[in-house]
Parts: C-alpha cells; sequence; structure tokens
C-alpha cells in the first residue's frame, strides 16, 4: 500500500497567542492528527509553524489554529503551501525559526 502524499504548509498564528501555552497545545494538536513539524514564537508576538502530513490533516489542524487553546484569542492565521519533500519526524516546539 503507497501512503498518502504529504502536503507542506507554513502557518503564522496573530494575536494572543504567546504566554497562553499555544506551542504545547499546538504540539498535541498537531501529533493528535499525525502532522509533523516545528512550531516557535516569532519576535513580533505571532507563532509560526511548519507542518507536514495529509491535505485533510493539515486542514484540520488549520482549523485547531483558529481556535487555538482556551486562553488564547487569535486574530488571524497566514496559510501558505510549501513544497519540498518531508523534513520531519515528530511535532516539536522548537526556539528560533524553521530553514
Amino acid at each position: 500500500m503507497t501512503p498518502a502524499p504529504v502536503r507542506r504548509a507554513r502557518f503564522i498564528v496573530r494575536g494572543l497567542v504567546q504566554g497562553v501555552n499555544f506551542r504545547h497545545e499546538a504540539v498535541h494538536a498537531a501529533t493528535a492528527r499525525h502532522v509533523t513539524g516545528r512550531v516557535w514564537n516569532r519576535d513580533d508576538g505571532a507563532v509560526e509553524l511548519v507542518a507536514e502530513g495529509g491535505a485533510a490533516a493539515l486542514d484540520d489542524l488549520a482549523h485547531w489554529l483558529a481556535q487555538g487553546p482556551r486562553s488564547a484569542e487569535v486574530e488571524a492565521v497566514e496559510r501558505l503551501e510549501m513544497s519540498g519533500d518531508r523534513r520531519y519526524r515528530e511535532f516539536s516546539v522548537s526556539y528560533g525559526p524553521a530553514c
């Protein structure tokens, strides 16, 4: 059986998303959807992610990002589709932008 094609996307989540456990909860949300990648805080107060997985899984993660954890106040989510091969084996917090 051939595995489903992997999609890649970069998300930028804006609003009250730092200091509210957003990254930790994003790891749980992504892992539950079998999405790999990484998440980090940006200097401008946003949270950014690179996520890899099936199309439906990325769409579902995007829906979760628009809500975020209970204490977050998400104002906007930007999504940019990316090309390339899978780079990550798990989803984790990182402390700087993805290469």
